[in-house]
């Protein structure tokens, strides 16, 4: 029997808020059977359906954090990712016709992979028709649907990368996280491996071009529809997708559409208003029904009213112009947004600071100033009004072009685009600084006081803060890439050295490069030593554990040329830091030299602390160029000073260290009991790359022992750490273990 718990509480909710079944279906425009179904405990809502239940019962944070937990299925779900189909299409008859001959010609061939590619302007309706057609044909592909905005024409935001993608398919497939290669080809040979016995619709929203879509193409047996403004010929010639083109609507069309969203009788009272209306919307899909939107929510405006008003109205947008002077979009989203109140007016403004994909109702509320119920409301109303829309997850979604339209808007009204910035970088900085308290192996630099304003998201647990990041990862990244203000770049650096600690424990390594290299640029530009030695440690790190350490010595040369500008205990570190990167380029005795410049240094300024985590790579280093008894008296003095300072992590370096000096010495059992006690520090603070390195040192000592299925096991289980971090060493390591047998 399926477990009723959010069923119970959904009802309690209800009843606390005095509603009937009716009332709430009334307010959330969820079916009242619908409603009575979840109550009863026979279905769960998707995540955007539960959110428009919140906003209508108005909970407070804390009770809509345990309903959306109560909501999470247990088991796994087939995909369902398409954003809902639109109630009222219409029109685009001829590309309906099209794609059902493309898909019986291909079904007729048998299991053959489906490609249709619908190209075409902004707002001709491509998504729609797209995701149209992948519900008609759900039943027919029985396996799910997975579904992925590229944002390939976004203005404020780069492409999507095709592996980014890939990880979001794989996750919804149910391969865990820790499984995902790092790699595009290997994620893409995965993705191909995990959809061949499945029937199912791939929806690939807005693509740049063929270089973007092609990893992404399913096996055989799959529909993928491709929508994109270019027209992507490659993708004809490499891999036989059928090319559709997606033009205007009729005029017919367009009044179809018009009268569906209003209603025929209010058209065919004034039919010639009706027709200039369309013929001012240019025939544009998007543009109609904005107009539509904001005529049902006036039900006593007059059509000739609204003619006149869009008559009036000043071209902004040259991107929405139809070519043909018949009409302006603009002057659409001008009209649309005269209609909302004050407040209203001005949430939507800032919104457009947002260059994100897709924004959540906390960083929305941020961006704004206000506090989550206000939020709530507004963002509610700016989605009625046609000017918002909601993804499968229920963020909030402006199209690219609304979202001009708004940066537009800010300009005008002299809106602080820099202070809904501000918020937004802290918002995403202070909440990541919170939820790093359960994911991250980096404490954290002391935080200066958050702009006023912030929502401060409630983080109790680990899945909880993994949880918010991975909702967050997308606008981090678009944050850093489009945020160009001057007067931002401290916040910059701070914010992308607030997410190295997720990045890490997450093995993001392309992401925290990406990330680094956006924070080291600001600190550059700051001209801020620390900044810049920081930044370029955490990019040195990122591109060795994505094999490319050949590429970090230009950061390394980075962090070295700041060394004369650095406070002492920056020095040490820095020290240290090109240390360990050296020794990972197998340069071991620059490694050394750098390790004991570290620790002369630490000594020379009574540090003990740096003193200690000094030690650790001074004896690191030594039994990596064979002075080995060095390194075990190395290591013996640091363990004291470590249990001192209660540094378990660190402790767990140097008992792997002195192993691997005893290993060589040929005091196998010794090296095998120091191994162990390595084992035992890493584990019980979680650090699973110190696990890894010391089972593949413990794995080679068992070998030389003798003990083949052991060493066997180690190295397996150091691969499996390894893969769950994204370090392509973990292949190195599991072609060691089959090597034993």
């Amino acid at each position: 029997m399926r477990d009723n718990t959010f069923g119970t509480m959904l009802r309690a909710a209800r009843q606390r808020s005095v509603l009937t079944l009716e009332g709430l279906a009334d307010t959330s425009g969820v079916s009242v059977r619908a409603i009575s179904d979840m109550e009863r405990g026979r279905s769960l809502p998707r995540r955007s359906t539960l959110s428009e239940l919140m906003d209508a019962l108005e909970l407070d944070e804390t009770e809509r954090r345990r309903l959306v937990q109560a909501a999470t299925p247990r088991t796994h779900q087939v995909p369902r990712q398409l954003p809902p189909d639109l109630a009222v299409f219409r029109g685009h008859e001829e590309a309906l016709k099209t794609l059902r001959e493309i898909t019986e010609q291909a079904d007729g061939q048998g299991r053959h992979v489906v490609i249709a590619a619908v190209g075409g302007m902004a707002g001709v309706g491509k998504t729609t028709l797209a995701v149209h057609w992948a519900h008609r044909m759900a039943e027919r592909f029985p396996d799910g649907q997975l579904y992925v905005n590229l944002r390939g024409f976004d203005e404020s935001a780069q492409p999507l990368e095709p592996g980014e993608a890939l990880g979001g398919f794989l996750r919804a497939l149910g391969v865990p996280s820790g499984d995902i290669p790092p790699g595009v080809h290997e994620r893409g040979l995965l993705f191909r491996e995990r959809t061949a016995s499945r029937r199912l619709i791939v929806l690939l929203d807005n693509a740049r071009d063929t270089e973007q879509v092609a990893p992404l193409l399913a096996a055989a047996g799959c529909l993928t529809l491709i929508t994109s403004r270019n027209q992507l010929f490659a993708l004809a010639a490499t891999e036989g997708a059928a090319l559709l083109s997606l033009d205007m609507w009729t005029r017919r069309e367009a009044l179809a559409a018009l009268e569906a969203r209003i209603g025929e009788d209010r058209c065919r009272s004034e039919p010639d208003a009706a027709a200039d209306l369309v013929a001012l919307c240019g025939c544009l899909p998007l543009a109609v029904a904005v107009v539509g939107a904001q005529l049902s929510a006036g039900p006593g405006l007059s059509l000739h009213s609204a003619v006149r008003d869009l008559r009036a109205a000043l071209p902004r947008l040259d991107a929405l112009a139809t070519g043909h002077h018949q009409g302006d979009v603009r002057a659409v989203f001008s009209w649309s947004y005269r209609a909302l109140g004050p407040q209203t007016a001005r949430f939507f403004r800032s919104l457009a600071a947002h260059p994100g994909p897709a924004v959540t109702a906390q960083a929305a509320a941020s961006l704004a100033g206000v506090e989550m119920p206000e939020g709530r409301r507004r963002l509610r109303e700016l989605t009625t009004a046609s000017l918002l829309s909601r993804d499968a997850e229920g963020r909030y979604v402006m199209h690219d072009l609304i979202r001009a339209y708004g940066g537009e808007l800010m300009e005008r009204e002299r809106d602080d685009r820099v202070g809904a910035e501000i918020r937004l970088l802290d918002y995403l900085r202070h909440n990541a600084r919170s939820a790093g308290r359960f994911v991250s192996r980096f404490p954290s630099e002391a935080a200066d006081a958050p702009a006023p304003g912030l929502v401060r998201v409630t983080v109790d647990d680990r899945e909880e803060a993994l949880d918010w990041f991975r909702r967050e990862e997308s606008a981090v990244a678009a944050v850093l890439r489009a945020v160009r203000n001057p007067r931002l770049l401290r916040h910059r650096v701070d914010l992308a050295l607030e997410w190295v600690g997720y990045n890490t424990a997450a093995g993001r390594w392309a992401e925290e490069a990406s990330a680094a290299r956006e924070g080291l640029d600001a600190a550059l530009l700051l001209d801020d030593p620390v900044a810049v030695a920081r930044t370029s440690a955490h990019l040195a790190r990122a591109l060795v554990e994505t094999g490319r350490a050949d590429e970090a010595d230009e950061p390394v040369d980075a962090m070295l040329g700041q060394l004369p500008r650095l406070p002492t205990e920056h020095r040490v570190r820095v020290e240290r830091n090109v240390s360990f990167l050296r020794g990972r380029q197998q340069r071991h005795e620059e490694a050394l030299e750098h390790a004991r410049r570290s620790l002369a240094i630490a000594r020379a300024h009574s540090r003990d602390d740096e003193v200690a985590r000094s030690l650790i790579g001074v004896g690191f280093c030594l039994a990596m160029v064979g002075r080995h008894e060095e390194a075990i008296a190395t290591g013996e003095e640091a363990v004291p000073m470590l249990r001192k300072l209660e540094d378990r992590g660190g402790e767990a370096s140097v008992w792997d260290s002195i192993g691997l000096a005893q290993q060589r010495l040929g005091r196998l059992r010794d090296a095998v009991a120091s191994y162990g006690e390595s084992l035992r520090l890493a584990e019980e603070v979680h650090d699973d790359y110190m696990r890894a390195e010391t089972l593949d040192h413990l794995a080679s000592a068992l070998l030389q022992l003798g003990d083949r299925a052991q060493a066997r096991t180690h190295w397996l289980r150091a691969a499996e750490l390894l893969t769950g971090l994204r370090v392509p060493r973990a292949e190195t390591l599991r072609a060691k273990a089959e090597a034993v047998g």
